[in-house]
């Protein structure tokens, strides 16, 4: 008598004799099966002998694709992705109720045949040859697992899946021989457990598992007999049997599967009958896949998130194997969102923006000093349907964003950086005039210049004519001294200063060496703004922005850590001229165009800014623990805001303190409550003669401080039309200033351009 192996069936030696010594009867039964036309049997088995040997004995098993788990910084769920909706679990968790049926009616011999049940073979191959067709198929549970691992080896390549299924010889004989050797490898037991993870319950379902929370929202340990039954019954057609689109066929087919339990006596004719008569009972959970599916409006993030991983070099060095990890899944992603920040952002954007409106606005928080991301959010939701988009306003187009938006005067202070980095003083003082032409030329980088003539620039107000200082200018947003400035200084230190903070523009390219930068002209994005603002919040270190925490991976049952992006901070500018930018933006917040934003007794700075034409318009700011951006305009660039209505509320002209403004403060407001509220280091920025008063104004209407009823006396800063030959009278400060700070009117030629015309504060 044969020596049976535990488990039941011969020993894989044992078949592997036995097929080949029936050959050319394997042959005609495989034929028979696979091709319901006769007349080419003998072929068919000569060449399936001929072949089998040639077969690769080791059967490559991919580890099964999973659902990867998306969290916040507090461990919460963001959401769930993935290519196939599966979790792996042990044959001790799946239900015994689950084992029995999915044997009983898809091999009831499991346990007592090896890789091939010739019994069967021949009883489908007499059915099969009665009705000239293929009536029954005679795959054991092995086949049909290994079957299911060329499915999944194929992924979502529609090509490699047909060839994976069709029902030809040769398929057949490659199942056979691979079944042979996974008997051998892993025994009944482990099989039982492999093909009731790795096959397809219909309803995007992979796996017992992820089956069980879809039809009944529970896990497969916990399935009751008739689920179970329901569940086994599926596999066959998952389209046909499919309980939630047809309840009566689904029915029909439980009962077979229980009845087929009753024959087999793994229950009894009464429980059966009993649970033949029960209703399906079911409680579908909709499937979840996708950042659709993201709570708290975290859909941008979690797309970001996705986009981290398919383009950083750290999770593979192609994009092609980075892609693979990302498909396989298994994943649970621990990321920077904190869940406070992305609840205040949202609810403020609901407040403010509709989705329905003609414009929309992105908002986005980092982490000062660590480049966290803490919140992303927008007023059009993340989806395919009216007024939602995927794409996200916040990022980057190479991140899954747009081309970017002008922010305007919210770049200025980079320029005030440069500035103060090369050895100009706050105390700084330009003619400012409201109106002027780009002075011409203007040094570039690599001894270029530009150099083009006739070209105005106008500020936001009739009444806003210099001269200023850097103080007064930046928290007016005065458009004319910028640009004097820059053409000062030169074009190269503004964008090397933009470099070293992150600033890029947002379709990729190169910042274009033209004065008109100074005015913001250069399309960025929210994201990108609020982590150069970061910069300024850390005394100068600037951080580069970070969206994941940590990563684990589960594959084979094992869990692994994979190494994630980490910041990099390195040191943009000093800690002095990080200190007086503070000070200058906290004026802005304070009495200048950034009232509306202000936040109270908690330390904040930042910078208004609304492009030409009005396509946009901004809040960039900052608190020492905490610095966002908020954009809103017409992501398509065609909606000027001009008597628009916004949230419900009418507006002539929209400028960059009254809807972005309001919704910083809020979101912001929310998103710090209950944390610290440190301070900024600010410095004493002496106060020069310019002539003027020392009113802040604001962009929307006309006041400008004192209105400048004082302007041009003999010792202030000229009449404001060529920029002040006079030295200015220098308060005595209470403490010595370093004698690089030299402070006078510079010649009101010294400005310059690029002819875009002016951005607006």
């Amino acid at each position: 008598m044969p020596n049976k192996r535990s488990g039941g069936g011969l020993s894989p030696t044992q078949q592997a004799a036995k097929f080949l010594g029936v050959s050319v009867l394997a042959g005609a039964v495989m034929a028979g099966i696979a091709v319901p036309a006769f007349g080419a049997l003998g072929l068919a088995a000569k060449g399936s002998v001929e072949g089998f040997d040639e077969i690769p004995a080791n059967l490559k098993r991919p580890p099964l694709s999973q659902r990867t788990t998306i969290l916040d910084n507090q461990g919460g769920q963001i959401a769930t992705v993935y290519s196939r909706d599966r979790t792996v679990v042990d044959l001790k968790d799946i239900s015994p109720y689950m084992q029995k049926a999915i044997v009983a009616i898809e091999d009831a011999r499991f346990y007592e045949h090896g890789a091939v049940d010739l019994k069967g073979v021949l009883r489908a191959l007499n059915k099969n040859a009665q009705s000239g067709g293929v009536s029954e198929g005679a795959s054991t549970l092995t086949q049909q697992y290994v079957k299911n691992v060329f499915v999944e080896e194929a992924g979502n390549d529609a090509t490699k899946v047909a060839q994976a299924t069709q029902q030809t010889l040769g398929r057949k004989v490659r199942e056979l021989k691979f079944a042979i050797q996974v008997e051998e490898e892993l025994g009944k037991k482990k099989i039982l457990e492999n093909y009731l993870n790795i096959t397809f319950f219909g309803q995007q379902a992979y796996g017992v598992e992820a089956a069980a929370q879809r039809y009944f929202s529970k896990s497969a340990k916990d399935l009751e007999l008739g689920e179970a039954a329901l569940l086994a019954g599926i596999v066959q057609s998952p389209s046909r049997y499919d309980p939630v689109n047809d309840e009566a066929e689904a029915k029909k087919r439980r009962s077979i599967v229980l009845q087929r339990m009753a024959d087999v006596h793994d229950i009894s004719q009464a429980e059966a009958d009993k649970a033949k008569k029960a209703p399906l009972g079911l409680k579908v959970s909709k499937p979840k896949n996708g950042c659709i599916t993201a709570v708290k409006g975290a859909g941008f993030f979690c797309d970001y998130v996705r986009e981290v991983f398919l383009n950083d070099p750290v999770f593979g060095k192609t994009q092609k194997a980075r892609a693979k990890v990302w498909n396989q899944g298994g994943l649970t992603i621990r990321t920077t969102l904190d869940p406070q920040s992305q609840k205040s952002v949202q609810q403020s954007v609901k407040d403010h923006v509709y989705k329905s409106d003609q414009v929309a606005t992105a908002a986005t928080i980092v982490e000062p000093g660590t480049g966290k991301i803490l919140a992303m959010g927008q007023s059009r939701p993340y989806g395919f349907g009216k007024n939602e988009t995927q794409l996200n306003l916040s990022v980057d187009g190479s991140m899954g964003g747009g081309a970017g938006y002008q922010p305007g005067s919210t770049f200025k202070p980079i320029v005030a950086a440069a500035a103060l980095e090369g050895g100009k003083p706050a105390t700084q003082v330009y003619s400012s005039p409201y109106e002027m032409d780009y002075p011409s030329p203007v040094s570039a980088c690599n001894g270029a210049r530009w150099d083009e003539k006739g070209v105005p620039v106008a500020n936001e107000n009739e009444s806003e004519v210099g001269p200023y200082d850097m103080r007064d200018a930046t928290a007016k947003s005065v458009n004319t001294y910028y640009i004097q400035l820059i053409s000062d200084i030169g074009i190269c230190p503004v964008t090397e200063m933009a470099g070293k903070m992150g600033v890029e523009r947002a379709d990729g390219k190169k910042m274009n060496q033209a004065p008109s930068i100074a005015l913001g002209t250069q399309e960025m994005s929210p994201l990108t703004m609020a982590n150069a603002y970061a910069t300024f919040a850390t005394r100068g270190t600037y951080c580069s922005p970070v969206a994941i925490e940590s990563i684990s991976q589960t594959v084979g049952g094992q869990k692994k850590s994979l190494s994630v992006p980490k910041t990099s901070c390195k040191r943009a500018m000093s800690e002095t001229t990080a200190d007086t930018i503070n000070t200058l933006l906290k004026g802005v917040v304070e009495d200048g165009t950034g009232t509306e934003a202000g936040l109270g007794s908690r330390a904040s700075a930042g910078k208004t800014g609304t492009t030409d034409e009005r396509y946009a318009a901004w809040f960039v700011g900052y608190t020492p623990n905490m610095a966002g951006a908020v954009w809103v305009g017409d992501p398509a660039h065609k909606r000027r805001m001009v008597d628009i209505t916004i949230g419900g509320v009418p507006h002539d002209k929209v400028f960059g303190g009254k809807v972005p403004g309001p919704i910083w403060r809020d979101m912001m407001s929310g998103a710090l409550e209950g944390k610290p509220a440190p301070p900024f280091n600010l410095v004493h920025i002496p106060r020069p003669d310019t002539g003027k008063g020392d009113g802040g104004g604001d962009e929307d209407d006309n006041d400008d401080g004192n209105n400048g009823d004082n302007r041009g006396n003999n010792n202030g800063g000229g009449n404001g039309d060529n920029g002040g030959n006079g030295q200015p009278t220098i308060p005595t400060p209470s403490f010595s200033i370093p004698d690089e700070w030299t402070i006078g009117g510079n010649d009101g030629n010294n400005g310059g351009g690029n002819g875009n015309g002016g951005n607006f504060p």
